[in-house]
């Protein structure tokens, strides 16, 4: 398995909520994140492994299905990917990744996942999160790391509290960031996915931010709730102009 376009949604499921998780096999998400990090309170982690791993094991998912490991600074990843891998996964995501070494540390432990389960080497892609200030900085090294890596994903709040920075609705304090992580994704042949935006309530301000996104060349954006998911399909989906210009190209091959 592997990731596969269109990713206009990528939403969080936390691995510790089994209705959500059995919710989550018939969302029109293009993606979910089965989430063993920040959606999974310290003193759950193991369970939750078990619930994600029963989940896996269970009916097949309509979205994409990806797993999110704790950070490597844990302690957890490595248990986190024996005890929740199953072949059903489409990539793995990483958070707070710091360089080049990380990625290489994942490879290793998904190839011996995929000797063990029979898949092929590579089967299952990475999809980093950028979310500290040196991972802005280094984002085209781990986008190149190799073809198993997707996709850069956008950790918003987690990178501005790691600058220092006062989150605002207006989101300038992430511009910079935010122009240089889709730029060093398309330089090494990835996508970028668009940090999360956190107002439920606020549908018009989601698809304003996820349209700025989609104007600066992002693919998709991470989601938090399944009431995100038709707002972002609609930033990221062609508007009515678009489509009318693509039927009369179809329009004017068949003439010709």
């Amino acid at each position: 398995m592997a990731l596969s376009q269109p990713l206009r949604s990528i939403l969080f499921v936390p691995g510790n909520k089994e209705r959500m998780l059995e919710k989550a096999r018939s969302l029109p998400a293009d993606a979910v994140i089965l989430d063993l990090e920040d959606g999974v309170p310290p003193g759950e982690k193991g369970p939750a492994r078990a619930t994600v791993r029963r989940a896996l094991e269970g009916d097949a998912y309509g979205p994409q299905v990806i797993l999110r490991l704790n950070a490597f600074s844990t302690g957890l990843a490595e248990v986190d990917l024996q005890e929740a891998f199953h072949p059903k996964l489409d990539a793995v995501c990483l958070p707070k990744a710091k360089g080049v070494g990380d990625f290489e540390r994942l490879a290793s432990m998904l190839e011996t996942m995929e000797m063990e389960r029979g898949l092929p080497t590579g089967a299952v892609d990475v999809l980093f999160m950028v979310e500290s200030a040196l991972g802005v900085l280094i984002a085209y090294d781990m986008a190149r790391a190799s073809q198993r890596v997707r996709a850069l994903g956008l950790g918003g709040e987690d990178l501005s509290k790691d600058l220092g920075a006062i989150r605002t609705r207006e989101d300038q304090e992430l511009a910079h960031a935010r122009a240089h992580l889709v730029i060093a994704a398309r330089a090494a042949g990835a996508l970028a996915i668009d940090t999360i935006y956190a107002d439920l309530n606020d549908f018009d301000g989601l698809l304003a931010d996820a349209g700025r996104a989609q104007q600066m060349g992002y693919s998709g954006k991470l989601l938090i709730h399944p009431a995100q998911i038709q707002p972002a399909h609609k930033a990221f989906g062609p508007n009515r102009e678009e489509l009318e210009y693509a039927r009369r190209v179809v329009e004017a091959f068949e003439a010709a």
